[in-house]
């Protein structure tokens, strides 16, 4: 997971969630668990990012330190928090589509808010074709490792769960 907004910039940047956005908030936070799963000590991430918890990330992270389940989940919750307003930032149409909402919420979380903002995805999304947005989530199945970009099962079967989600209720 990438930081790219403070969560005082994110929060300026949206302001106080509609129901759809809360809605899909509770829907991102408790697909990301599995998706992420939980590592209470500090590590190096596949692409060697240290990472703690739920994939939190950034500055205040340090290798090998421990964090109680409680603070794993606070981090979790206000990570989501800021991914999810960083999507509505760049792609406010969301605000009512909650389940989409939630999917981009994951993939922003996972890929980082600014790639998400430049990502075809995004530009689907900020266009209507909704389905087409959902489509391009498979796109984002590599990761940069010994300085090659290579494809990961376990990201290839995340961006599957995430399209699956992010085309509930968009009928046929």
């Amino acid at each position: 997971m990438a930081n790219d907004l403070t969560p005082g910039q994110a929060r300026a940047a949206i302001g106080t969630l509609g129901a759809g956005a809360i809605a899909a908030l509770a829907m991102a936070v408790a697909a990301l668990k599995p998706d992420e799963g939980k590592v209470n000590i500090g590590y190096l991430d596949i692409a060697r990012v240290p990472t703690e918890c739920y994939g939190h990330t950034g500055p205040d992270v340090r290798v090998g330190r421990y964090r109680t389940d409680a603070q794993c989940e606070a981090l979790l919750k206000a990570d989501a928090e800021k991914h999810l307003r960083g999507v509505l930032h760049c792609t406010p149409g969301l605000a009512d589509r909650p389940h989409q909402l939630a999917a981009a919420t994951r993939l922003a979380f996972n890929i980082g808010t600014s790639a998400y903002c430049r990502s075809t995805v995004a530009r689907r999304f900020n266009a209507g074709a909704w389905r087409a947005g959902c489509d391009g989530f498979i796109a984002w199945r590599f990761a940069r490792v010994n300085g090659r970009m290579v494809e990961v099962r376990g990201l290839k079967l995340r961006r599957e769960r995430e399209r699956a989600a992010c085309l509930t209720g968009l009928g046929a």
